[in-house]
């Protein structure tokens, strides 16, 4: 379906033409989800930002979410895996607070070069390369919602349709290009899925970083 995710960012934004205008505030999921969001935001001349969540691991299957975290240490749990799997409050609570560790480090590291944008009556869009279980999306719209936006969208270019749609349920659109029943993982329909490594994130906020500072002097 995609070159990369430049090529799917491009498809995306072709269908969100409607925000243009309209100053989105663009909030990337790292961090692949941040080389989609840096694209549709120029795209859409709206502004960026990332929106920090972390999946919890289930016990033994580490690939498997039992649910997910926010920056501000809120978490979404799947509750048919964690009774499937039997898993204790104990073991939750020692995920959680690892993956939060793991948020407040990356978190520091961004905030430095790209200080937090308020989420507050703004038109928002988060966005991802992909989604499975849809697990750290669902923690991400929790997290956006308390900070009482005018609107959120999510916009996605591939996701198994059951995922998709629950987060319908969940804001005020949903844009994803592509539904595959036979999903397996998000790679397979991209044909160069490069891991996107913390650095590469930090050069896209540098990047627009200075953007920021430039239009505040036009």
């Amino acid at each position: 379906m995609f070159r990369d995710r430049t090529d799917a960012a491009r498809q995306l934004a072709a269908h969100l033409e409607k925000y243009k205008g309209k100053s989105p505030l663009v909030l990337g999921v790292p961090r692949g989800g941040v080389v989609v969001a840096a694209i549709l935001a120029r795209e859409l001349d709206g502004d960026l930002d990332v929106i920090l969540t972390r999946k919890l691991r289930s016990p033994g299957n580490p690939e498997l979410a039992m649910g997910s975290i926010d920056e501000n240490g809120d978490i979404y749990l799947n509750e048919s895996v964690v009774s499937v799997l039997r898993v204790g409050k104990e073991t939750i609570e020692e995920e959680r607070r690892q993956q939060l560790a793991v948020i407040r480090t990356r978190a520091e590291c961004y905030r430095r070069i790209y200080p937090k944008i308020p989420l507050e009556s703004r038109r928002v869009i988060i966005t991802d390369d992909g989604i499975a279980t849809g697990a750290t999306m669902r923690v991400a719209i929790q997290s956006v919602r308390a900070a009482r936006p005018k609107s959120v969208a999510v916009a996605l270019p591939v996701g198994p349709p059951d995922s998709v749609m629950e987060l319908e349920g969940m804001v005020d659109e949903v844009v994803c290009l592509y539904r595959p029943f036979d999903f397996m993982a998000v790679g397979q329909f991209y044909t160069m899925f490069d891991q996107v490594e913390d650095r590469d994130v930090e050069d896209i906020l540098r990047r627009f970083a200075k953007m920021r500072v430039a239009s505040r002097f036009r």
